[in-house]
C-alpha cells in the first residue's frame, strides 16, 4: 500500500489518487465519516458508548469458534462442486454458491464467463477488474474492448468464442491474485474447459498460462508457442498471449 499523504494541505486530486492506489475505488456514502469525533464524544459521554453484545459474551462462554477450513479442504470442496455440475448453468450456480474464496466478500458481482459456451475457441484470463466487477462480465473494460478488436480482425466476436478468468471475483485494488485464491477457483475453471470442450485454448496473460499448463516460466518465454492442455484424455492445443492490459 502506498505511503499516506504527508501534508494536510494536499490538493484533493492527489488525495483521491492516493485513495485509488490504496484500493478504495467505490464510494459507500455521500459524506465522509469523522471517526475521531465519534471517539471523542464517547470519551466525554460514557452513556453514549455502545453496550456490549450479549451474543458475543455467550459465544465467548461457549468456547472458540470452529477452526477455519484448511486450504486443502477448500480446494476439495471446490472440486466436488465442480464435478457435480453437468452443464454450464449448473456450474455457474455452483460458483455463485461457493464461499471458499475470500474475494467473494469484497467483490460486487461474480464474474463467471461470457460468449458462446459451445464455441471452438476458449480464452482464459487472470481476474476481473473494476469494470468487470460492476457489470458481472469478463473483459468488458478498456483491455477487454481491445481484445474484442483483436479477435474481430480475424473474424471472431463474442458469439465465436467463450471467455472467462482464473478468478471469478475481483481482487481489491486489482492486486495480483494469491496462489491460494487461484487454487480455490481452479477446479471450476478446469470443469469449465471440460464443458466447453474447445478445439483451441488461448491463455491471456501469464497467470492463466502458468497455472493451466503447470509451467514456471513467465509470459515472455511462454507466448507465441503452442502447448498441449490435457482434458478428459484429449490433447487441446493451447497458446499463451500477452494480456491486452
Amino acid at each position: 500500500m502506498p505511503d499516506a499523504p504527508k501534508s494536510d494541505a494536499l490538493d484533493p486530486l492527489s488525495a483521491l489518487a492516493w485513495q485509488i492506489d490504496a484500493g478504495a475505488d467505490e464510494a459507500v456514502g455521500d459524506t465522509p465519516v469523522d471517526r475521531t469525533k465519534a471517539a471523542k464524544e464517547a470519551a466525554r459521554n460514557p452513556a453514549a458508548r455502545p453496550m456490549p453484545d450479549p451474543h458475543a459474551r455467550r459465544e465467548l462462554a461457549e468456547g472458540p469458534a470452529p477452526a477455519l477450513q484448511s486450504a486443502g479442504a477448500i480446494v476439495e470442496s471446490a472440486r466436488r462442486l465442480a464435478e457435480a455440475a453437468r452443464d454450464m448453468e449448473s456450474l455457474r450456480a455452483a460458483v455463485e454458491s461457493y464461499d471458499g474464496c475470500a474475494l467473494k466478500k469484497t467483490a460486487m458481482n461474480t464474474v463467471f464467463g461470457d460468449g458462446n459456451p459451445s464455441a471452438h475457441v476458449m480464452l482464459i484470463g487472470e481476474a476481473p477488474g473494476a469494470d468487470e466487477d460492476r457489470q458481472g462480465k469478463p473483459f468488458v473494460g478498456v483491455s477487454g474492448q481491445l481484445l474484442d478488436r483483436m479477435m474481430g480482425l480475424i473474424g471472431f466476436d463474442r458469439e465465436s468464442f467463450f471467455i472467462t478468468n482464473m478468478l471469478f471475483w475481483r481482487p481489491p485494488g486489482n492486486r495480483t491474485p494469491t496462489q491460494g485464491e487461484i487454487a480455490a477457483c481452479l477446479p471450476f475453471v478446469q470443469r469449465m474447459v471440460e464443458l466447453v470442450d474447445p478445439a483451441i485454448l488461448i491463455f491471456v496473460g501469464g497467470a492463466s498460462a502458468k497455472t493451466m499448463l503447470g509451467r514456471s516460466e513467465g509470459i515472455m518465454r511462454l507466448r507465441g508457442k503452442w502447448y498441449v492442455y490435457e482434458c478428459n484424455g484429449r490433447n487441446i492445443p493451447a497458446r499463451p498471449i500477452f494480456h491486452p492490459a
